[in-house]
């Protein structure tokens, strides 16, 4: 237990404390017991880009000074990952659907409709990956090819395809790359033309998807 400018925070492992800013917190377990945690500390900046569809900043506000449901943990795990992992090949976009997931629980707005793939402005996003699977693509310029809030494009994105943008596009990207093996590409050639960061990263993501590397996949060519 601690104290916060919302009241008492009763939390224990596994929950989810969040503060506002501007908010008054200790931060000190009442009883002195010995804790720790991961924190997420946004920019201004950063929740504008990550808007859930309000109309101004100041209208995001967290309710509950503590979430206590595993699945929010969970989304609280993956979205400190993304911002933590150094090796992205699509930092911008990975983060940026890990933080709108999380956020998304943490203040419960969610469409009760989202569009669906006869939606013109969906489609042109998707069509904007599939054009060039090696660009680093942002949420932001998906959502603007939509015309949807980014929110509205990652939730409307998932229900159409099954899969967020960025697993979308490495999908692609891993697809673009056994080809080019095939083709007779050098690996290094391969990753670089399929738009991985590095051969080490496209062996890794190859690994994962296919069950060996491309090294070993190009000697069954």
């Amino acid at each position: 237990m601690s104290a916060s400018g919302r009241g008492q925070v009763t939390a224990g492992a596994g929950d989810i404390i969040t503060v506002n800013p501007g908010e008054v917190h200790d931060g000190e377990p009442l009883r002195g017991e010995v804790r720790e945690w991961r924190m997420l500390y946004l920019s201004t900046e950063h929740m504008r880009e990550v808007s859930l569809g309000f109309d101004r900043l100041g209208e995001f506000e967290f309710t509950a000074p503590v979430f206590h449901k595993s699945e929010m943990a969970g989304s609280f795990a993956s979205a400190f990952t993304r911002l933590t992992e150094a090796d992205l090949a699509q930092p911008e976009l990975a983060t940026n659907e890990a933080l709108i997931d999380l956020f998304a629980s943490l203040v419960r707005r969610r469409d009760d409709h989202p569009p669906d793939c006869s939606h013109g402005g969906l489609r042109r996003a998707r069509a904007f990956l599939d054009d060039d699977p090696t660009r680093n693509h942002s949420l932001s310029a998906l959502a603007a090819e939509a015309g949807l809030s980014p929110f509205q494009t990652l939730r409307a994105f998932v229900s159409w395809t099954g899969l967020t943008p960025h697993a979308y596009l490495m999908q692609k990207r891993a697809n673009l790359a056994r080809r080019l093996i095939i083709m007779g590409h050098g690996l290094a050639s391969a990753a670089l033309e399929s738009g991985y960061a590095d051969q080490s990263h496209m062996t890794r993501d190859f690994r994962r998807r296919y069950g060996l590397t491309p090294a070993a996949f190009a000697t069954t060519r």
